[in-house]
């Protein structure tokens, strides 16, 4: 079955369906990450999406169930240039994804550098192209969505039995952070993002880790709230989205990017020692602003890809240190966190 992308500025990108049968509309998106595929449609952050594949291949090696972000897919639909293995287009088909193999995905990704991410609409069949034009362009734009709530967790929950109490957060949590945490010995609470500032406290966390997640961090008031009442009365780490509500928490303002940060190979400069990471990435809205705080910015815009307050025992980053996928170069990041809350806790 033949099928097609369609962006909301009416360019087309025709393709070859191997998905589920029917029309996925969401904001079109490129990662340039090499593998880790699962990873991605699983990720909560791509909640509301289509995610274009760079990569030449995708699905040659399988899927698991342990490479799973989260409990479902969150991406709306894939694109590629070749998928790779049956044992992938079964999974994308079971899970009803729509996706498409056969696209020329360096025009489509060219672009979107050029033109922005915009809405969209993947298409597994036959569809009269003026009428999906019409329908793309009634979704909302990403700008503005609060979508949260849509991905946290509905009850509160514990993992783990670590001397250090971790609360996190959701508005989207990757497993892989969970993972990091307990592999560094942290018992971990996890929030809905609805929680109270009282609720999170009453578990006596000797740490908080504000979540990665989807959509427009300016959109999530009650959320940039939460973390406002919180900061400086128990340390915090946060994490991508978790970054951008700490920031907007501490004053600093929030932007949409023009084509947003996703892949494995993003360049990243730690200020303090001049060192240069090269990181995980998955955000559409950035941080901006300039000042002592900053601890980290990006080597490809100079957008600001870290902050730390030590007077109220608050840092974050925007990239993944848990590198579920991607480089490790950042991964001790949640490791030396954790190992500092010990040594609080332990004084």
């Amino acid at each position: 079955m033949r099928g097609f992308v369609l962006l909301e500025d009416g360019t087309r990108f025709d393709g070859r369906s191997l998905g589920a049968e029917g029309v996925a509309f969401g904001e079109a998106v490129f990662t340039t990450a090499m593998s880790g595929y699962q990873e991605i449609v699983t990720d909560p952050s791509f909640a509301e999406q289509l995610v274009c594949f760079t990569a030449a291949m995708v699905g040659n090696y399988g899927v698991a169930a342990v490479r799973s972000e989260s409990d479902r897919p969150h991406a709306r639909g894939v694109v590629m240039r070749r998928a790779g293995g049956d044992a992938w287009t079964r999974w994308l088909a079971e899970h009803r994804i729509v996706a498409l193999d056969e696209v020329d995905t360096r025009s489509l990704v060219v672009h979107l550098r050029e033109r922005g991410a915009m809405r969209a609409a993947l298409v597994a069949g036959e569809a009269s192209a003026p009428a999906l034009l019409e329908r793309i362009r009634a979704e909302p734009p990403m700008h503005g969505r609060a979508l949260a709530a849509g991905v946290s967790t509905r009850e509160p929950y514990v993992l783990g039995r670590g001397a250090v109490r971790v609360a996190v957060l959701d508005f989207g949590c990757k497993r892989s952070i969970v993972h990091r945490l307990l592999a560094a010995g942290a018992a971990v609470h996890v929030f809905p993002h609805s929680a109270s500032p009282n609720e999170v406290l009453a578990v006596a966390p000797d740490g908080i880790v504000v979540s990665n997640g989807p959509g427009d961090p300016a959109a999530l008031t009650a959320e940039t709230a939460l973390v406002r009442e919180l900061v400086g009365r128990v340390p915090v780490l946060g994490i991508c989205l978790g970054h951008q509500l700490l920031a907007q928490a501490l004053g600093f303002e929030t932007f949409k990017l023009r084509f947003g940060h996703r892949g494995a190979n993003h360049p990243v400069l730690e200020l303090r020692s001049g060192r240069v990471l090269v990181t995980a990435q998955n955000h559409g809205f950035a941080v901006g602003g300039a000042g002592p705080e900053v601890t980290h910015v990006s080597l490809y815009d100079g957008t600001v890809e870290g902050i730390e307050l030590p007077g109220e025992r608050a840092r974050s980053v925007q990239f993944h240190p848990e590198a579920g996928p991607g480089p490790h170069d950042a991964r001790p990041l949640i490791d030396d966190w954790v190992e500092e809350l010990r040594y609080a806790a332990a004084a």
